[in-house]
């Protein structure tokens, strides 16, 4: 994740359009080595675990309001005749 801080506007003496800089141009991850793995690492757990787990919670919790809705209002459909 990059973090960013406002600039104190050095090229902009007039200070309405600051521009941002990152983390890495601040020098912020250059001293870590292992920040780039940690990174992709961070992005495995977020791509291989966690995102489907949420989206299957999703869909399931999704799944049972449908259900319970169903139980208690009974079948979509026009009404007995």
């Amino acid at each position: 994740m990059s973090h960013f801080r406002r600039d104190n506007g050095s090229s902009t003496p007039d200070r309405l359009s600051p521009r941002l800089v990152t983390t890495s141009e601040v020098g912020g991850s250059r001293g870590d080595p292992g920040a780039k793995r940690r990174e992709i690492a961070m992005f495995l757990v977020l791509a291989v675990v966690i995102w489907p787990i949420l989206s299957v919670a999703i869909v399931g919790g999704y799944g049972f309001l449908v259900w319970m809705s169903q139980l208690i209002m009974g079948p979509p459909g026009p009404p007995p005749v």
